[in-house]
């Protein structure tokens, strides 16, 4: 999909981060509706109960770890959802001055690159794919914006 759409005439980097973007947004769809049900891939699991029904002391606070785990798990999706923000600014930046981007692009490649990485040691393959799908968004905008003037409207 992305190549086809990433042709030779269409490689500014301010499409690629629009692309970007919208894989984000819907990454981050995903993710906040897989933990809007407190389920279990397995089932009800002992697991799963241990984490509802064991309640300590967090900085005064009563917390499960289920509390803990869906909280970071929320946290994330608040992120996630930033990050397509974001790349829909730097989108809008980039259409006039690409070169201007590319540190910000830079550094939420990396992040993409990590994520990939540990989406595929300890997760399963849907964020794996997402996350190498927007890292190629992202490093295919970074090769285009290395030029001042790139990204400039014509």
């Amino acid at each position: 999909m992305i190549l086809a759409v990433a042709s030779e005439s269409n490689m500014k980097p301010f499409v690629l981060l629009r692309i970007a973007s919208i894989l984000t947004l819907l990454f981050a769809a995903g993710h906040t509706s897989g933990g809007l049900s407190l389920w279990s891939p397995a089932g009800e699991t002992d697991v799963l109960r241990a984490m509802r029904s064991f309640h300590f002391d967090a900085a005064g606070t009563s917390r499960t770890y289920l509390d803990f785990y869906l909280g970071f798990g929320y946290i994330l999706s608040v992120y996630l959802f930033a990050q397509a923000v974001v790349f829909w600014q730097l989108a809008s930046i980039a259409k006039s001055d690409a070169y201007r981007t590319r540190p910000l692009i830079g550094t939420f490649l990396l992040v993409a690159i990590a994520s990939t990485v540990l989406s595929w040691r300890f997760i399963f393959v849907v964020p794996v794919i997402c996350s190498a799908t927007i890292s190629v968004c992202l490093a295919l905008a970074f090769f285009f914006s290395g030029k001042r003037g790139s990204g400039a409207a014509k």
